[in-house]
């Protein structure tokens, strides 16, 4: 992978640890029940992808 491919596949990894982080903020002071577990879900699924993408940019 070239340098440039690397830092856009690192900012989007960046940005979806970003957004779980939102998320799961989110979830645990607004929301109650099942649709907590739902956003939280979501958020961890959101995280493991984000990290994924940042080992993918390191190598």
């Amino acid at each position: 992978m070239d340098g440039m491919t690397k830092m856009w596949v690192s900012l989007f990894g960046i940005g979806m640890m970003a957004i779980a982080a939102l998320l799961i903020t989110f979830a645990r002071l607004k929301t109650k029940g099942i649709l907590k577990f739902v956003l939280s879900l979501l958020a961890f699924i959101i995280l493991i992808v984000g990290f994924i993408c940042g080992l993918i940019s390191i190598i």
